[in-house]
């Protein structure tokens, strides 16, 4: 992993940053794949380390937790919730849903900011 600095003075978790972060993992990863079995476990691993590595790399003191659910598209659905209790100003989660025709996928970010 490459080295990164810690901007400590930062307050506050940036959703709409690992939104972004999240989505352009995700669309990279699966943009114009279908959903193979074959090959899900590599790209979710993909997804989840790539993302975690970008987080990682802003340089914020926070411990992150990436969880990621995919499923194939199917008539019977897909349903999922998360929940953080924290710090109202400090911690955070960000979720983000992701489909296309073969595929629902969810990622989920909590941070938990490290007291230094």
């Amino acid at each position: 992993m490459e080295e990164y600095h810690c901007h400590c003075h930062k307050a506050g978790f940036n959703a709409d940053e690992a939104n972004n972060i999240l989505k352009e993992h995700m669309n990279r990863t699966f943009s114009g794949e279908d959903y193979n079995r074959k090959n899900i476990n590599q790209q979710t691993a993909s997804i989840v380390e790539q993302t975690l590595t970008h987080l990682v790399m802003l340089g914020n003191a926070y411990k992150y937790v990436v969880t990621y659910a995919v499923v194939h598209r199917s008539a019977y659905g897909f349903h999922t919730a998360s929940c953080c209790f924290g710090g109202a100003t400090s911690d955070g989660t960000c979720s983000v849903r992701w489909e296309d025709r073969t595929m629902n996928c969810v990622v989920n970010v909590s941070t938990i900011a490290i007291d230094l």
